[in-house]
């Protein structure tokens, strides 16, 4: 068993050496037995970090290409052995030499994906065995339930999730007036709320982003008029038709509309309430200051994560921003729109199913370049009409109910991020800074200091 990294050596000709060396043994016991000698098992752990494609390492002395050289000759060479089993192991096969995965080489490819729900119950029987016999599991403890809630947690994480379980029910046996005192090791039950806490610890790598998904709508949802709520039942319907059709494994689905109405929002409620294990967010807050080389790989990154899980949704948010445009010019990103464009075409492998929701403030610059026929459905979100903005003060419960109607008649046309902002103002102003008062419905925002903040605040 060899660590890719342990092989290489300093000094040069020595790594060429060390690969020889792994296969010495293989080659004096075939010259001396022949047929009859053994199986010789090789195992590389992490393979990348010797084997990446030759001409991609730019380093002078070209050792990196000479080491790729030594290990196909002694695999598939000339003087190549038969009683040698290679296997490599690692999570970057894009960065391996072609080369070595040819037929005669490493031909046969296994892919060891995430488990599913039976395969995280075992992987959580195997982790929680001991703890049963010892009787240190608590009776409470559904593995089947834990298997469910954990949808896209690798092996790796599950066993996370298991030592964060055990660490919880660890503290409440600790006492942190007295360190010294010995545990009560008989009394240690470790229950299902350890391991709920433990999930909310442990995130796993490709599931959903819900932090920054709950971001995105900080201030709710709230009932924002017929228009709104026939876009998300549309969009949910979209979900629907991504889960059980066996004809669109991709679906694609962008939201437009003015500034602040409410699109980001809509896309991440419609991404946490699918339920899927996989949701991404793609905004052009986690690129600021990257090259476009590097946000193309980003973003491809994040689609390739999507097609290792079953059902995946990945936001596009704010299109424009992402890519880079300018009204003055115009100028934008060539690089990033036609990887967009080509990911947004890009069926799943077969077994996986994607759904895209992009949202942009410049349906106008997207049609120009042809990005908006790439999406199967568009979907118009508007600003709040006053029957609109009656039905979210109501909801707010921030006016007195003989003011809601000329606060609302006030607020035609308005996005309603602006809404929201505006009444944050007035809440504020309106007692010092403190607004628990207003939103805790025991004081009113009066409407006459509501206009003033109004005026504050350029209309949409």
């Amino acid at each position: 068993i060899v660590n890719g990294p342990e092989v290489l050596n300093k000094y040069v000709g020595e790594t060429e050496k060390n690969v020889r060396d792994l296969f010495a043994d293989a080659e004096n016991d075939q010259r001396a037995r022949g047929d009859q000698s053994d199986l010789h098992v090789i195992i590389f752990d992490e393979i990348d970090a010797i084997c990446k494609s030759r001409g991609s390492t730019r380093d002078s002395t070209g050792v990196r290409d000479s080491i790729v050289n030594q290990l196909l000759t002694k695999i598939d060479g000339v003087e190549s052995l038969n009683n040698v089993l290679l296997i490599g192991m690692t999570n970057r096969k894009d960065l391996l030499d072609e080369a070595l995965l040819r037929p005669g080489r490493l031909e046969v490819q296994i892919e060891i994906s995430l488990p599913d729900e039976n395969g995280r119950l075992q992987i959580l029987q195997i982790h929680t065995n001991k703890m049963k016999e010892s009787s240190f599991l608590a009776p409470d403890v559904n593995l089947q339930e834990l298997a469910a809630r954990t949808k896209n947690y690798s092996g790796a994480e599950l066993e996370g999730v298991v030592k964060s379980a055990v660490s919880y029910a660890l503290n409440r046996q600790l006492s942190l007036d007295d360190l010294t005192k010995p545990v009560d090791e008989e009394s240690i039950k470790v229950t299902m709320d350890d391991f709920l806490n433990a999930l909310h610890e442990i995130i796993p790598a490709f599931g959903a982003s819900t932090d920054d998904l709950e971001r995105c709508r900080l201030n709710g949802m709230v009932d924002c008029g017929e228009r709104n709520k026939h876009i998300y039942q549309r969009a949910m319907l979209l979900v629907e038709q991504v889960k059980v059709s066996k004809g669109s494994p991709l679906v694609t689905c962008l939201l437009e509309g003015p500034s602040g109405s409410g699109k980001t929002a809509l896309a991440a409620t419609v991404g946490i309430d699918s339920d899927f294990p996989y949701v991404k967010i793609v905004s052009a807050e986690s690129m600021i200051g990257l090259h476009e080389s590097t946000k193309c790989a980003q973003i491809v990154k994040v689609f390739e994560d999507a097609y290792k899980s079953p059902l995946s949704i990945i936001v596009l948010d704010d299109i424009e921003r992402l890519l880079e445009y300018v009204a003055i010019g115009p100028r934008f990103s060539n690089i990033i729109s036609q990887t967009l464009l080509v990911l947004l075409k890009r069926l799943p492998p077969k077994g996986k199913k994607l759904m895209v929701i992009g949202t942009t403030s410049e349906v106008g610059f997207l049609d120009s370049i042809g990005f908006c026929d790439n999406f199967s459905v568009t979907y118009n979100v508007p600003t709040l009409k006053t029957s609109d903005a009656k039905k979210v003060l109501e909801q707010l419960n921030v006016f007195a109910n003989e003011d809601i109607d000329t606060a609302a008649e006030s607020l035609n046309d308005m996005p309603i991020k602006k809404l929201y902002m505006l009444i944050e103002m007035a809440a504020q102003g309106e007692h010092g800074g403190d607004s628990e008062a207003i939103y805790s419905g025991k004081e009113k925002i009066k409407i006459s200091h509501f206009y003033d903040c109004l005026q504050d605040i350029v209309r949409y």
